[in-house]
């Protein structure tokens, strides 16, 4: 019994707290990459907004676009609808 517990002492733990050491890395590794491609993403769409509006494109249109083509048909109708209520009340239709 004793010859057995001064194997498992000489054995390196991968565990630092309970937690695992090895498995915690790879997890922070992936997340890593993919905030560094997100970065290289945005750079990317930063360029070709910038694209856009070298061709005359209004770029905060084309988000505003983008932002409307995420959403659901029916909120993007409601939305819209709320939207022309409270400029025909403020006399702006």
């Amino acid at each position: 019994m004793a010859n057995m517990a001064a194997v498992k002492a000489e054995k390196p733990s991968n565990d630092v707290g309970g937690i695992a050491a090895e498995h915690l890395r790879q997890f922070i590794a992936r997340i890593e990459k993919l905030e560094e491609e997100k970065k290289v993403i945005a750079e990317d769409i930063k360029e070709v907004y910038a694209e856009a509006k070298g061709n005359g494109f209004d770029t905060k249109i084309i988000r505003q676009i983008i932002r409307l083509r995420k959403q659901e048909e029916a909120d993007r109708q409601e939305q819209e609808a709320l939207l022309d209520l409270y400029k025909q009340a403020l006399g702006m239709i």
